[in-house]
């Protein structure tokens, strides 16, 4: 497997929403973010030495799946049973696409039922939803930076008076 093959197949599972995020890592969601979706995998795509994928384990699996070289705990994603593979073969291929699977069901199921309602709508309407919650989360970190920008010139404004 290669970070390629894993996008293609992550893709074909049901309501899965890829976005590049912390630098250049794929990840992978269980639904959109913007509706509440949550995240289940991660590939690195940076040769960085780090591991090359992270992934939802849960907690039934996460134990054994640390016994296979090449599998270690996800760092900063252990506590809630993540392991990390540290290079592509450490799993066979057909065990990874299995595991990645039940990854992307264990985060459905986990989901609240306000947004399993929300992914269940046709496809147009779920579209439309998650396009005008992008734009109203947008608008939302536009003030918000603007807020903070008048907060820090005010600041600045008050430091340079008492220097002055």
């Amino acid at each position: 497997m290669d970070a390629e093959r894993i996008r293609e197949f992550v893709l074909r599972l049901p309501l899965v929403e890829e976005t590049t995020q912390w630098g250049n890592n794929l990840v992978f969601w269980v639904g959109d973010k913007a509706v509440g979706g949550k995240m289940f995998a991660l590939v690195n795509l940076d040769e960085d030495g780090r591991a090359v994928m992270s992934f939802s384990a849960g907690p039934e699996r996460y134990h054994e799946l640390l016994e296979n070289e090449g599998v270690v705990p996800a760092p900063y994603m252990a506590h809630i049973y993540w392991v990390a593979i540290e290079r592509w073969h450490a799993l066979p291929a057909r065990d990874l696409q299995e595991l990645l699977r039940a990854a992307r069901d264990l985060t459905y199921e986990k989901l609240p039922k306000r947004t399993k309602e929300v992914l269940a709508l046709p496809a147009g309407d779920l579209k439309r939803l998650v396009a005008e919650r992008k734009k109203l989360l947008t608008e939302k970190a536009k003030a918000s930076a603007k807020a903070a920008k008048k907060v820090a010139v005010k600041k600045a404004t008050k430091r340079a008076s008492r220097s002055g």
